[in-house]
């Protein structure tokens, strides 16, 4: 059985949970707590040379890190990735969106306000994060507009990447009204019957 190296509420963390759900793959899952520093052990650095979670452990003993490495990973040979080169680039594309322009505001505005209560010193950096959150959404937003899941009508790990902090958008004070196609899409996510929350 795999094993997982997490936080809960670690939108990274839980793509990598979500995934497992949805392939129905049995995973022991071994929390691990960042604000203690427990990423920065020698036992974790081990595991993580970079000191980040999740950390996926294969049975053998092998090590990946990077969700969306992981995703791919968990992914080849499923529907959730295609074959075909031209989506299966898209899905790539859409992952290094996430990664690029997408979690550096919407997840770090959430962890400076779930996390860390919003302190002032970082009040400024938080807006910064909210005006390029919201650029990101709205080119999430029009792609929606066009297809069901951000690659055509196929649910992928492109969605799974993207999800993870869309969905809780919202505790890192972000407004989701005005983007009506990406609500639906949120909710088609989860409508999937395999489908697990985060904090599930």
């Amino acid at each position: 059985m795999v094993k997982v190296y997490g936080d809960y509420r670690s939108g990274n963390c839980y793509k990598i949970k979500l995934m497992l759900h949805l392939l129905d793959q049995p995973y022991e899952w071994i929390a691990v707590d960042i604000l203690k520093g427990e990423t920065q052990s020698d036992a974790f650095l081990a595991k993580n040379p970079n000191g980040k979670i999740p950390v996926l452990e294969l049975e053998d003993g092998t090590c990946l890190w990077e969700s969306n490495a992981i995703l791919n990973f968990l992914a080849d040979g499923s529907t959730f990735l295609p074959r075909e080169p031209r989506l299966r680039t898209q899905v790539l594309q859409w992952q290094f969106f996430e990664q690029y322009s997408h979690e550096p505001y919407v997840a770090v505005a959430r962890f400076i306000q779930l996390y860390q209560g919003l302190p002032e010193a970082r009040r400024s950096e938080y807006e910064e994060c909210h005006a390029r959150g919201y650029k990101a959404l709205k080119v999430m937003e029009k792609q929606l507009q066009r297809t069901l899941y951000l690659v055509g009508d196929s649910f992928s790990i492109a969605d799974i990447a993207l999800y993870a902090y869309t969905h809780v958008a919202d505790e890192g004070g972000f407004d989701l009204t005005p983007y009506p196609a990406i609500r639906t899409w949120l909710e088609r996510v989860a409508s999937h019957p395999r489908y697990v929350g985060m904090l599930d």
